[in-house]
């Protein structure tokens, strides 16, 4: 079940997974724009960088550069999608409902369309054309 999950083997039309593939493109690219910033100035960030799960500025940085650097490139290619976006969707959840609380909606607005985008994707899926879509293809031919 879990793998079936994880590497869907029923992808959905092509229509559909064109328009998957291109918001896969657009909003990893986007995304992983952020985790190269932040992977670029991780000294001056490492020390001033928020902490709300109170494991240090160091390791709340480098889980947001893996979420939204490693997991965006997985999001990205379709490889282990759904593994990939529990991460991408957790940084969201944690910029827009802790780290920007109490700031206006203007700032965290931004946080708000990832989350509500990448929770969408989510639940529908990578479409067919991703890795995880080919894996499944020669698994069940096997």
């Amino acid at each position: 079940m879990i793998y079936r999950f994880l590497f869907p083997s029923e992808p959905s039309g092509t229509k559909n997974s064109l328009f998957l593939l291109a918001v896969r493109i657009i909003f990893g690219i986007l995304l992983l724009s952020h985790g190269i910033q932040k992977w670029s100035a991780y000294s001056e960030l490492s020390s001033v960088f928020p902490d709300p799960l109170g494991v240090g500025s160091h390791i709340s940085l480098s889980l947001a550069i893996f979420s939204e650097l490693i997991c965006s490139i997985g999001f990205i290619f379709g490889v282990l999608y759904r593994l990939a976006m529990i991460p991408m969707i957790f940084t969201m959840i944690m910029a827009f409902f802790v780290i920007h609380a109490k700031d206006p909606f203007s700032v965290k607005e931004l946080a708000f369309v990832y989350l509500v985008v990448f929770i969408i994707m989510y639940i529908t899926g990578p479409g067919k054309y991703a890795l995880d879509n080919i894996v499944a293809s020669k698994k069940i031919k096997r």
